[in-house]
Parts: C-alpha cells; structure tokens; sequence
C-alpha cells in the first residue's frame, strides 16, 4: 500500500501560479452572471436610492454595464407589464427585488416574488406584468447587452429556447 498523499507526488498547487487560472473580472458563464445579479439585489445601497415610480410608464435605469453585459433597474406599478417580447441575441437574468412580478408565456404563468430568479436564453417570449396591489422592483442582467426587444402580438411560437426554472435565493 502507497502511502503517498497526492501532495507529496504532485506537489502543491497554489506553489506554481502558472497553473492557476486568474479570477475573471468580469462575468463569462450563465451562473456567474447569476451570481452577479444575486451580488448586486444584495447591495441595496446601490441600488434602491435610485428607484422611482411613473404612473404612466415602467421606470428603467441601466444600473451598470460591463464588456459584454448591461444591468438594468425596473420599477413595475400596479397594473404595469411589458407586453409579449423578446430579447433578440441577448440571453438574460431577471430577479426580483421587492415586490411580486407575473410572468406569462405559451407554457402558463408564474408569480415571482422577491428573491427569485428567472434566466433565460436568446429568443425567448413573454410578458412580465405587475398584477399585484403593490408596486415591485426587478433587476434585469443581458449579455450581451440588450439591443432589441421585439414586440409579439400574439402567442409566442415554439423556438426551442426553453428557460431555466425559476430559483429562489
């Protein structure tokens, strides 16, 4: 029996940088930019001195944006949506911060509650609508940063971009 620790044959690791990989300074996965979002609901210091409510529209402030990717602050009032769209190329996060948002799409509806997270691929249809009493908050994440969002006037036809289940931090 070889009583060698994988130490003493390979020696440790965090002694040749060369090896390791830099931390990225930006996100590049889906579960980074998950993270990222997460990070920045977190802060509401950064964020919630910002927030304003218009009866007349939703309210958007782009928060942040980085190489490739744009953060974006939405007010949503009672009674306020988005209309059935899209996002074009861009892939997205959307969490939300106060409040309860209803998303509506070809597969049903679900009502999202402060915390949770919806990511979804490029090409993706719904409508995101405060049906609610009480005016919400959503942060919204896009890489790359969002350039279209086209309209859709009746139920979105199948593309093959399903969502990420929703997930509740």
């Amino acid at each position: 029996m070889n009583s060698d620790s994988d130490l003493q044959i390979a020696g440790d690791i965090l002694e040749v940088p060369h090896l390791l990989q830099p931390p990225r300074e930006h996100p590049a996965t889906v579960a980074e930019f998950v993270g990222l979002a997460r990070s920045v609901a977190a802060d509401r210091a950064q964020w919630e001195h910002l927030v304003e409510y218009d009866a007349t529209t939703r309210w958007y402030h782009r928060l942040r944006t980085g190489p490739g990717y744009e953060v974006w602050l939405l007010s949503w009032v009672p009674g306020q949506g988005s209309g059935l769209h899209d996002h074009g190329r861009s892939s997205g996060v959307l969490t939300v911060l106060d409040g309860t948002l209803t998303e509506r799409t070809e597969r049903g509806t679900r009502a999202f509650g402060a915390g949770t997270q919806r990511v979804f691929a490029p090409g993706y249809v719904h409508e995101v609508v405060n049906d609610t009493l009480e005016p919400a908050i959503s942060l919204h994440v896009y890489f790359p940063g969002l350039t279209e969002m086209p309209m859709h006037t009746a139920c979105a036809r199948r593309t093959g971009s399903e969502p990420v289940d929703a997930v509740t931090a």
